[in-house]
């Protein structure tokens, strides 16, 4: 009994620290990227469009599961609005939306045997189509005024160049670190 609730206790912890870890290089992400932007002048369009946040939850939903990949996308654009103001408190709600499913979509096919690739397109068509929904809602059930249906397309051209990028990038890390994963379980 005291050896189960010791392992308990450590995978508790080993969860804790990878929400720590991947909302932290979420958050130095979305900073070495907005310097970026400001150096070479076109500010937050350089996140916009390769959408580093996204790379991190990806990651973490893949290598530590569903409930550590919900925790990192739903924390990361809080933490980072609360460190910087990015993403803007407008885009703030829609970020928390899109990630929390990234995270929690990724962890869940972490499971699954379905390829690598075929699992980070399919999380993040549903981390975009649950930002979309949320569009959708703020608009006709809020009424906010703000937003328009434009911005559906607007938010899903601009990150298709980060999107090509997760492609690369989230199999190629999470191969790469799988033996990691198999702790937070």
């Amino acid at each position: 009994m005291e050896n189960t609730l010791s392992l308990r206790k450590n995978k508790i912890f080993l969860r804790l620290a990878a929400v720590a870890l991947s909302v932290t290089a979420s958050v130095i992400f979305v900073q070495l990227f907005h310097y970026a932007g400001m150096i070479s002048g076109l500010d937050a369009a350089v996140g916009a469009a390769l959408l580093p946040m996204h790379i991190p939850v990806l990651i973490s939903g893949f290598l530590c599961g569903p409930a550590v990949g919900f925790a990192v996308g739903s924390l990361s654009p809080v933490i980072s609005f609360l460190i910087s103001g990015m993403p803007t408190s407008a885009l703030l709600p829609f970020m928390v939306i899109e990630l929390a499913v990234y995270g929690l979509v990724s962890g869940a096919l972490s499971k699954t045997k379905l390829p690598l690739f075929a699992s980070v397109l399919t999380a993040q068509t549903a981390g975009r189509i649950a930002r979309a929904m949320a569009v959708v809602f703020a608009i006709y059930i809020i009424g906010n005024e703000s937003l328009t249906l434009a911005s559906i397309k607007t938010f899903i051209l601009s990150g298709i160049f980060g999107i090509v990028i997760q492609w690369v990038a989230v199999p190629f890390a999470v191969e790469k670190m799988k033996g990691l994963g198999k702790y937070y379980e």
